[in-house]
Order: structure tokens, then C-alpha cells, then sequence
């Protein structure tokens, strides 16, 4: 044993032992540490181990004791505590961008960051209705460019595609090579988009991240767009969800029993104004079918007091769509 070449790696099988073992709910013995040393040829005395944990707690690992019929050992805390893990891994299998393969490798990945005693509370189901999984098992590597692409000041070449009733790929303009200088990766309504400048148009694009294919970072530096044109939270609000299009301020009526909803979707700095049943609210929307929808799912417990012309949208499309069903 004393001549085994993992000997001089004592400290480190000991630390190794410790993050994946201990735990508050599972202290590690003298006799634990030494028994698990040995099963990788490492011979130790209890004076040594002494010794190594005090090293190690000047390393900065915080190692606590825990008595209560024994003495045991336990690392006390870690970069991630066990209630952010979990966090981490339900927006992993929640999410609608990763693919469930990769979620499982992430999963795999998150458990490595605590003890193995705690790694089984982190797989749990997390249940989200209709919620698919992405097709696109290339995305992590297309982001991964992209983001290379934005800190070196390069451009990308890229192909970008659709799917057809057969769930296969139909790139756009018979497969041609988009080139594009990217500014940022955004997150909205569940999908992760590219923002990008087309100099030959001057002109800001945005492309679906799970549909961008062979990303490869160009030789050409990026082109030059004057940054105070360019803020990516107000860009995402006008060209995603109910933002996009002509923009007004609305009158807006709801009943009471929305006004979660109606914070969620205005954020909390929203002015709320009694009205009997009712409440108001005074917000700047889009006049197009993203908010015309949302509102409209409400039935008789929302309603568009104005602008006119908001109304007059409302009003327009609810007539189109029950031109379909009249028999």
C-alpha cells in the first residue's frame, strides 16, 4: 500500500471523497475516509487525515464536524447549494430549447456539483404541459460560435432552414450562405434568437437559434454599427411578442381576477386603477395579432377602452376569423 503511486495523491482522493460523499445528512467517519482512500490504493492513518483536513480547510474547502454518536466530517457548502441545483435543473428540463438528450447530460453534469446523496433529489420529473422538446441537437454548438464570433468583433456565415409536414429540413433560399456580423443572443417567448446587422441592407435581423445550421466564424471583421442605435432589451421588445409593430398607448379594462396575469405581463411597476369589479391600467402595446389575441382570450373580462383605432383592430379581426366558421 505505502508504495502505491496514487499515494502521493492523498489529499486529492480526499477531497474528491468529501465533495462526492459528505454531506450535512451524510457525515463521512475516520473510518469511512480511510476504508475509501483504500479503494484507490491509498494507505492512511487517522493522525494523517488530521492533518490533510486542516490543509484542505486552508485550501478554502469548508469542512465542518458533526457529532452525534460518532464524529463525522462534512463538506458545509459549496459554490451551489442543493435549492439552486434544483433551480438549474428544472429551466433545464422546462425548457423547450434544449433537446432531451442534452437535458439528461446537463442533468448528469449539475448532479457532479454535490454530494451523490443529494445528486438523486435533483431528478426529479418536472411536468410542463405540452411542452416539446427541440429537434436540433446543434444548437449548444451553434451558440457556442456565435458567442465566439461576438467577442473576437467577426462576422458568421450560416444556412437557415424550416421544417416541412415531414419534419425535415427546408433551407431557405435553396440552402444559400447567410453572412452577417452578430450583436446578440436574446431570450423571448421560450425561444433564443440571434440578433444580427446586415450592412448590404442596413438593416438589424433576428433568426431563431434553433434553426441556424454550420454556423462557421468568418475571416471578415465585424461591421461597424453605431452603438447608441443599438439596445438589445429595447430592439427584443418592438420586433417580439406584443411589442412589435406600430406602437400605442392603450386604455385598458380588466376584472379583478386578472390582475396576476395583467403583472406578469406588464411587469410590477404597472399602475393599477380601481373601477368598482374592474381595475385600468394605462400601457404601451402594439397594434397587431400577438396583443389583439392575448386580449381576447379573456372574453368579457378584458376590454380595449382606446385608442380608437386599437379597437377598431380588435374588432377587424374578430370579424375575419368569424368569416371562417359561418355556415
Amino acid at each position: 500500500m505505502a508504495g502505491s503511486p496514487n499515494q502521493k495523491l492523498k489529499l486529492l482522493y480526499l477531497m474528491k471523497i468529501l465533495l462526492e460523499h459528505s454531506d450535512e445528512e451524510h457525515p463521512l467517519s475516520m473510518q469511512d475516509m480511510i476504508e475509501a482512500l483504500a479503494t484507490h490504493g491509498i494507505s492512511a492513518e487517522r493522525k494523517s487525515i488530521y492533518s490533510d483536513l486542516e490543509l484542505l480547510r486552508s485550501f478554502g474547502l469548508d469542512i465542518e464536524l458533526k457529532q452525534s454518536k460518532t464524529f463525522g466530517y462534512y463538506v458545509a457548502s459549496r459554490n451551489f447549494e442543493l435549492p439552486e441545483l434544483k433551480l438549474l435543473g428544472d429551466a433545464v428540463q422546462s425548457s423547450r430549447l434544449i433537446t432531451q438528450k442534452k437535458s439528461e447530460e446537463l442533468l448528469r453534469k449539475l448532479a457532479d456539483l454535490t454530494s451523490t446523496h443529494q445528486a438523486k433529489r435533483l431528478h426529479r420529473q418536472v411536468y410542463i404541459a405540452d411542452r416539446p422538446k427541440n429537434l436540433n441537437e446543434s444548437v449548444y454548438y451553434s451558440i457556442d460560435a456565435i458567442n465566439d464570433a461576438i467577442n473576437s468583433k467577426r462576422q458568421i456565415c450560416f444556412k437557415y432552414f424550416d421544417y416541412d409536414v415531414n419534419k425535415k429540413r427546408v433551407y431557405r433560399g435553396g440552402g444559400k450562405i447567410y453572412q452577417q456580423t452578430p450583436l446578440a443572443l436574446c431570450w423571448a417567448d421560450d425561444n433564443y434568437y440571434l440578433i444580427s446587422y446586415n450592412a448590404n441592407y442596413d438593416s438589424l435581423n433576428h433568426y431563431r437559434v434553433d434553426r441556424i445550421s454550420k454556423v462557421e466564424i468568418s475571416d471578415e471583421p465585424a461591421a461597424e454599427i453605431a452603438q447608441d442605435s443599438f439596445n438589445v432589451a429595447e430592439h427584443a421588445k418592438k420586433v417580439f411578442g406584443m411589442f412589435s409593430g406600430e406602437l400605442v398607448n392603450a386604455e385598458l379594462v380588466f376584472d379583478r381576477n386578472l390582475v396576476n396575469i395583467v403583472i406578469d405581463r406588464f411587469g410590477k411597476d404597472v399602475y393599477l386603477i380601481p373601477e368598482g369589479e374592474r381595475f385600468r391600467i394605462h400601457a404601451e402595446v402594439s397594434i397587431n395579432p400577438v396583443f389583439l389575441s392575448w386580449m381576447f382570450q379573456f372574453g368579457r373580462q378584458a376590454e380595449i377602452r382606446g385608442p380608437e383605432r386599437l379597437r377598431e383592430a380588435m374588432a377587424q379581426l374578430l370579424r375575419e376569423n368569424s368569416q371562417m366558421y359561418d355556415t
